[in-house]
């Protein structure tokens, strides 16, 4: 099974990107769940940071210039951010 990741992405209004999967699938998501954890507070604080996403080539998901990348099977499958699972384990503690 070949691995599905993202051939492009558009920032369309507020968080919310068009992405274009390899798989020739194509939505709109809201990253703003995915904009949590000190590396992604510049995003959520610049809209002009966050409008510049782009496609890394290399691993094919969505980053920006400071290092931010977001897991192209998490915005593919619309799993949950990594930062709520953490939550609900120290909840569950």
């Amino acid at each position: 099974m070949k691995l599905v990741r993202i051939r492009s992405v558009k920032p369309i209004r507020d968080f919310i990107v068009h992405l274009e999967f390899t798989d020739g699938t194509s939505r709109e998501i809201d990253l703003e769940p995915y904009l949590h954890g000190r590396i992604f507070e510049p995003i959520r604080n610049s809209m002009e940071l966050f409008k510049s996403v782009r496609v890394d080539e290399s691993i094919k998901t969505i980053c920006w210039e400071n290092g931010a990348d977001i897991d192209p099977d998490t915005l593919y499958h619309g799993l949950k951010p990594a930062w709520t699972e953490e939550s609900e384990l120290e909840l569950a503690k």
